[in-house]
């Protein structure tokens, strides 16, 4: 039976009660709107500790576009039943007033210098200062033994285990591989806003980060140049991209020639869908 809790006052004292068992506690903090992806997380969560909770919440603090907060998809009742399907024990469901009482923009707040700034936080001023501090906050108040990511969002990832280790958060961060429909696309709450056409379409930013990976591996590859073709081809695929950029993985860093171990990352528009992807690239 999965437990349901809006208040932190409610959810503490059954985490308690776990932790006093000698139970771990996963956690696996969402915004709804759930698909396989988001399940997969909660596999996995299944085999790093004996109880699962999950967090549904929109979080106003990391939309810049208040517009698209509005529209952010809310699918409860359809979540819920696949969380009890999946084995969750508890979901934590807290109103924006519970996460922030005094209002988000009034809120303390959890910066990520640097790699807050760059890539999704160029075109997004603000989004990872938003997912930083809403992390934090569910941190504090879930006290897991282990979170897990997907890797489908590169970039937040690197902004959690940083804020993590720099923070002395005592909590395992686990990144799980990317989730993907039949022809490649990332699975995404935002591939909802795509046509079916445009689903068809949306392959090609997969494809192109393939093609890439594949340039990369040559001992004679220029990265601006692969750089360049990767965004032509996606203009000329009907996207409108944002960035094709090829990182160290480390630190997300540009990369140089001759680097190994990379992530190749993007974000561009089709139609009224923002998609994101990325794939690891080791050249040794």
């Amino acid at each position: 039976m999965m437990l349901n809790f809006s208040e932190i006052g409610e959810l503490r004292p059954q985490l308690h009660r776990w932790r006093i068992n000698g139970e771990r506690i996963a956690f696996v903090p969402t915004m709804g709107n759930l698909h396989r992806g988001h399940l997969r997380l909660v596999e996995q969560a299944r085999e790093c500790a004996q109880r699962v909770v999950v967090s549904i919440f929109v979080n106003p603090m990391q939309f810049n576009d208040q517009e698209d907060f509005a529209a952010y998809p809310v699918t409860l009742e359809q979540d819920c039943a696949k969380l009890v399907e999946a084995g969750v024990d508890a979901l934590f469901l807290p109103s924006v007033e519970v996460i922030y009482p005094d209002g988000h923009r009034q809120n303390t707040q959890v910066v990520v210098p640097e790699l807050s700034d760059i890539l999704c936080g160029a075109h997004r001023p603000g989004h990872f200062v938003g997912v930083s501090t809403v992390v934090a906050k569910l941190f504090n108040i879930v006290v897991p033994d282990v979170a897990l990511f997907g890797e489908k969002d590169f970039q937040q990832l690197m902004v959690i285990r940083r804020m993590v280790d720099e923070l002395c958060f005592p909590i395992e961060i686990v990144g799980v591989a990317t989730e993907r429909e039949a022809n490649g696309l990332a699975m995404s709450s935002r591939n909802g806003y795509l046509s079916e056409e445009e689903r068809q379409q949306a392959a090609l930013l997969y494809r192109t980060l393939m093609w890439a990976g594949e340039r990369l591996l040559e001992s004679s590859a220029d990265i601006a140049a692969v750089e360049a073709q990767a965004m032509r081809q996606l203009q000329e695929g009907g996207f409108r991209p944002e960035y094709f950029s090829v990182r160290n993985a480390r630190d997300l860093s540009e990369a140089v020639a001759g680097a190994q171990d990379l992530v190749v990352v993007a974000a561009a528009w089709l139609g009224r869908a923002r998609l994101i992807d990325n794939i690891r690239l080791n050249s040794g």
